[in-house]
């Protein structure tokens, strides 16, 4: 049975990360995260995930995503895109730059550097590659490996209009408080599905070097599955 569609905005609030330790601020900096990159720490991904790649028969499709930690004076941002409305996957869902590996990529990393570069025109020069996080196996098939990278002004952007409706950026000190981690479920006839929402209000300050920027309009950017997934996964190699 197909698993049916879902608003998962519309979903109340059963838990959220309030009750975790936080992250601590020395952690949240370029020098921070440099040397936690380099630690060889013992740490377990989040057990909660989407549901598994179950179709024995096909290999997960390889893919790598670029998480873009914007190095500001008022501290570290992350970079994020809302994806266009016409597109085949992830339709209007907030995500990182990213996409499917190409034979000609290196490793992971060469395709989130070559991905962001097509998707928002990051030059690839202005990004210090930190790291990667575990692998994470979507629902949709793909199995996608999260790149850390420091991206260091100046940068201009210039977004793909065919798969990027916005670029954005939100504080990293605000996706690493577990206390604005909600889990949200879809439950239907067969089944469930758990999930990760972290909702950011819109703002008119945020800042974007260039391209698409925040919109000032109401509301909030609602990040939730596999992008929330993987931030609450950093969140816990950085609580570790």
């Amino acid at each position: 049975m197909i698993r049916p569609v879902f608003e998962p905005e519309t979903l109340p609030v059963e838990a959220t990360g309030a009750d975790l330790p936080p992250v601590s601020g020395g952690r949240l900096t370029p020098d921070g995260l440099r040397a936690r990159f380099e630690q060889r720490l013992s740490w377990a991904p989040e057990p909660i995930v989407e549901a598994p790649w179950r179709d024995t028969h096909v290999d997960p499709r390889v893919a790598a995503v670029l998480v873009p930690l914007v190095v500001r004076d008022h501290g570290l941002t992350v970079l994020l895109t809302q994806r266009a409305d016409h597109l085949n996957d992830h339709a209007g869902q907030v995500s990182f730059p990213g996409g499917r590996q190409e034979p000609f990529d290196a490793n992971a990393t060469a395709t989130a550097l070559r991905e962001a570069q097509e998707e928002v025109g990051l030059d690839p020069s202005r990004v210090e590659i930190l790291g990667a996080l575990p692998d994470y196996l979507t629902g949709t098939g793909f199995r996608v490996t999260p790149v850390i990278g420091l991206v260091h002004p100046p940068f201009t952007l210039e977004a793909d209009a065919l798969e990027v409706a916005e670029v954005f950026e939100v504080p990293l000190a605000f996706l690493m408080n577990p206390a604005h981690h909600e889990e949200r479920v879809f439950r239907w006839e067969n089944g469930e599905r758990r999930f990760f929402a972290m909702p950011y209000p819109r703002t008119a300050s945020l800042e974007s070097d260039g391209g698409a920027s925040a919109n000032s309009v109401g509301g909030h950017y609602f990040i939730w599955g596999a992008t929330a997934a993987m931030l609450r996964n950093f969140y816990r190699f950085l609580a570790a």
